[in-house]
């Protein structure tokens, strides 16, 4: 690995734990310039503006996202797709947790979610990623007889999103135990849902 590129991937993962406790907005040239004891000028050098710096902390956080929650979920010895749902529905809300109840991607796409900076850019195409790839895992246990046959993986796909996002509020307002517990058995009713009487 370069030097150049070295440096360029120790100023993100110092963006991304800022970013993750103040929110992507809050990313300065000047701060991260300070925390990654580089000058500014040094640090401009890798970005040239705001806007890319912020694009490129969205990436660099959607690549922890598939190391923190796809990788380990398919690593798992999972013998059905409902199992293997579930894995990746609890690695993906320890991401949640991982920023305080705080998701990243949620705090970054309502900060900005009307103009389409680079960062917005980049942030739809990794959340249109991720719901894309829980549909194909509900739309295989479909193929594979596990769900009811005439199961919308795009709707089931939203109601998860659903309960994720209400665990996320919950988290905020009355913590993590109450929102996890929430969350589960709002993901077996709907599982259950899904297996219907076929």
């Amino acid at each position: 690995m370069s030097k150049g590129k070295q440096t360029r991937d120790n100023i993100l993962n110092v963006a991304f734990k800022l970013a993750s406790e103040n929110g992507l907005e809050s990313l300065t040239i000047g701060e991260l310039a300070k925390q990654c004891g580089m000058s500014k000028s040094g640090l401009f050098a890798h970005f040239n503006a705001k806007e890319n710096l912020q694009a490129a902390v969205v990436e660099y956080a959607n690549e922890i996202f598939i190391q923190r929650v796809i990788v380990p979920a398919r690593a798992d010895k999972c013998t059905c797709y409902k199992e293997k749902i579930t894995a990746l529905l609890n690695h993906w809300l320890n991401w949640n947790q991982s920023f305080q109840g705080s998701c990243m991607f949620l705090d970054a796409w309502r900060e900005k979610c009307v103009n389409q900076t680079p960062a917005q850019q980049v942030l739809k195409q990794a959340i249109e990623s991720w719901l894309s790839y829980l549909q194909i895992q509900i739309g295989k246990g479909i193929e594979n007889k596990e769900f009811r046959s005439d199961l919308d993986p795009i709707q089931a796909t939203f109601e998860l999103y659903g309960l994720y996002l209400s665990a996320h509020l919950y988290h905020s307002m009355y913590g993590q135990d109450e929102s996890t517990k929430r969350f589960w058995l709002g993901v077996e009713r709907l599982i259950l849902d899904w297996h219907g009487s076929d």
